[in-house]
């Protein structure tokens, strides 16, 4: 990459996306300016669960991101000592029915002479049927998302020059077709040669990019619990079909360990309106309750009175209108590109989709993804040549 002439850049957007192309940028040379609403990681880059996978995206137009991005995940660990920065380490995943009536009628006092002799490790002592293995160490992993993104911000401010700036981008400046600057809230304004807008479900709000495509907002629950015998519980990520007691479509939330001790899980999804303060995103009681007990039927070690709830919580996840990220140049702006759409694979796509934003800005084209298939041009009536 040219570094004779740094370029100028702006990143708008504090989350995982935004992060990544941050560091990627100013690793290659370029002056970054990273600005963020509220403060790093607040929204859904800070209470996902942080799953990764290498193959799961597979036959459809993320695959080539994702296999990228789990292999740059893989070498970040071992540049920033991942393991014990941010919790990365490899997972045994696997897939397991669960029906909560089952649990009710108190089968965890006879399940050690009736569970099934599977993949189950012996702390899932619930009601669990059905396990099979879908993701092994060398195709599953996992990070802390709040402590990744953040490793990866300290490393590219202490090494690399990035200027964080806490303020609310309002909009970006232009002339004659081209990108000048980011004015935010306060007035102030950031002279740029280029801006990357990766604002997640926040990214809507700026005029120029709503008038090309749509892009809405998934709630998603999740609470994080602290076992008394965290020893116990080893590095099995669970992705469930939970049959609820009272009857109904069966619900489909995941259970991930994580080296800390803790326990993450995360599921009751629904399409929600987008507040403007990605902090006063506030869980749903009764979604949280269903976790709980998703929880408790789960493990008898992940019960009440077994296991103290630390964090009860809600996050947005960014969707696009055809389900696949809108990563590109925005059509008609020179300089100005977008990075959203990843919906639940942000973390995992985040260091691919940085990467590769870094080599379209100051190269011209990205070498290590294919960007074609992410262009936001797609959502334009005329497609550019």
């Amino acid at each position: 990459m040219d570094t004779l002439q740094p370029k100028n850049v702006a990143v708008c957007g504090g989350g995982v996306i935004g992060v990544c192309t941050a560091y990627f940028l100013s690793k290659n040379g370029a002056k970054v300016t990273l600005i963020e609403q509220s403060s790093v990681a607040c929204a859904a880059s800070g209470k996902a669960g942080g799953f990764l996978a290498l193959d799961w995206c597979d036959g459809g137009p993320a695959a080539c991101l994702a296999r990228a991005s789990f292999n740059l995940h893989r070498s970040l660990a071992q540049e920033l000592n991942g393991p014990q920065s941010y919790g990365y380490r490899p997972l045994t995943t696997l897939s397991v029915s669960i029906d909560e009536s089952s649990s009710s009628l108190g089968i965890h006092k006879i399940l050690d002479s009736s569970r099934p002799t599977g993949p189950l490790p012996s702390w899932v002592d619930g009601t669990a049927k059905s396990p099979r293995t879908i993701g092994s160490t060398e195709s599953t992993a996992q990070v802390h998302p709040q402590l990744f993104t953040k490793t990866l911000l300290s490393k590219a401010m202490e090494d690399y020059g990035v200027d964080l700036v806490i303020g609310k981008a309002e909009r970006v400046e232009t002339a004659e077709g081209k990108t000048r600057g980011v004015v935010l809230e306060d007035g102030r304004e950031i002279a740029v040669d280029a801006v990357v807008l990766a604002l997640g479900p926040w990214t809507k709000r700026f005029s120029l990019l709503g008038s090309l495509f749509r892009v809405y907002g998934i709630k998603a629950h999740s609470i994080v619990l602290e076992p008394k015998e965290p020893d116990r519980i080893t590095p099995h990520a669970l992705f469930l079909t939970y049959y609820p007691a009272q009857g109904g479509k069966p619900m489909d939330p995941e259970v991930y360990p994580r080296p800390t001790g803790e326990v993450y899980i995360c599921g009751m999804s629904a399409q929600a309106e987008v507040l403007d303060d990605p902090e006063q995103i506030t869980p749903v009681p009764e979604s949280i309750n269903v976790l709980k007990r998703v929880a408790a039927s789960v493990s008898t070690h992940l019960a009440e009175g077994k296991a103290a709830v630390k964090t009860e919580q809600a996050c947005i996840l960014p969707c696009s209108e055809d389900d696949v990220p809108i990563i590109g140049e925005v059509p008609g702006i020179k300089g100005c590109y977008v990075a959203t759409g990843h919906s639940c694979w942000g973390i995992l796509n985040g260091p691919a989709t940085g990467a590769a934003m870094a080599e379209l800005i100051l190269d011209g084209h990205a070498s290590i993804v294919d960007l074609s298939r992410f262009n936001p041009a797609r959502f334009a009536s005329v497609l550019p040549k």
